[in-house]
């Protein structure tokens, strides 16, 4: 059972990066449209059971615990603007790679913060930070957009990096639906304000936008994310991050199949580098808690 659902969780996050790039490049919907109703619908549907079940939950937030979950919404709606506007100027196997570094970035914050990590995460961030290299130089090459777009991309792994610190903080004493609502929906207010200012519509796209926006919703938001939560309850975290990594070659993988993007050998030596890099980080982290070295907890990956 654990297989199927483990299947379903990277389907689900690997197809992130493919539908939006395939709604962006076949509607009319907007980068900003898109975040703002992923996470618009994601927050209702995570307030339900809690409006159901516990509606006092919402009436005992405190200062502490609004003030990090705002933090959080603030990086998740910078992320998503920077990742999905990335999928409309590079490829989509460099801009999912390129934004999973977001383990890798919570580990450069921790060693801002006095963290000292043992040497298999930094041998880790070095073979990961090759990969960037690599995939950027080919980029440059290629053309000045597709190089903006890997920029954006390692921005919004830098904030889905800052999400989960700020997250994890909130998480400390509020319940997973009552924090979820509260980010997702602060998140899905800031990206309309963006799209107010930018000139971005939200509404008014024909039947094929909202099919889309559907569908990155409830394969990536809804099916992917909840069978990774529901896996971390009967397995370890280790080998649930581990399975999370496999975004990269499956986003890779379904943009070849059905968008048929191809890559330079060197960007699949950047995509090789970067998850054998993060591999290492997510294990280095782990062995490192075990032994209280004091470092923080992994990074969820698969934010988008």
């Amino acid at each position: 059972m654990n297989f199927i659902v483990a299947a379903l969780g990277v389907l689900g996050v690997a197809s992130s990066g493919p539908l939006i790039a395939a709604t962006l490049g076949a509607t009319s919907v907007t980068a900003l449209a898109i975040a703002f109703w992923r996470n618009a619908i994601a927050a209702a549907v995570m307030a339900s059971p809690v409006l159901i079940r516990e509606p006092r939950q919402f009436r005992k937030i405190t200062r502490y615990e609004f003030t990090w979950s705002a933090i959080a919404a603030v990086a998740l709606a910078f992320h998503f603007a920077c990742f999905i506007t990335a999928l409309s100027l590079t490829s989509v196997a460099a801009a999912t790679a390129l934004v999973c570094l977001q383990s890798a970035w919570i580990a450069v914050f921790q060693l801002f913060r006095g963290t000292k990590h043992r040497w298999p995460v930094l041998l880790g961030l070095g073979i990961a930070l090759g990969g960037v290299a690599a995939i950027t130089g080919f980029d440059m090459g290629t053309s000045p957009q597709a190089l903006l777009g890997d920029i954006l991309a390692i921005v919004g792994g830098a904030l889905a990096g800052l999400y989960t610190l700020a997250g994890g903080k909130a998480r400390q004493s509020m319940g997973v639906g009552t924090y979820t609502t509260i980010c997702y929906g602060i998140c899905a207010a800031i990206v309309a304000v963006l799209a107010l200012a930018g000139g971005q519509p939200l509404t008014g796209f024909d039947a094929g936008g909202w099919l889309g926006i559907a569908a990155i919703t409830v394969c990536a938001q809804l099916v992917g994310h909840t069978a990774f939560n529901h896996l971390l309850a009967t397995m370890s975290p280790l080998l649930v991050s581990m399975i999370i990594l496999l975004e990269i070659p499956g986003a890779a993988l379904l943009a070849g199949v059905f968008l048929h993007q191809t890559l330079p050998a060197g960007t699949y030596v950047g995509l090789a580098l970067i998850l054998g890099g993060l591999a290492v980080v997510v294990i280095g982290q782990r062995r490192g808690k075990a032994a209280g070295s004091g470092e923080g907890s992994i990074a969820e990956l698969g934010t988008d």
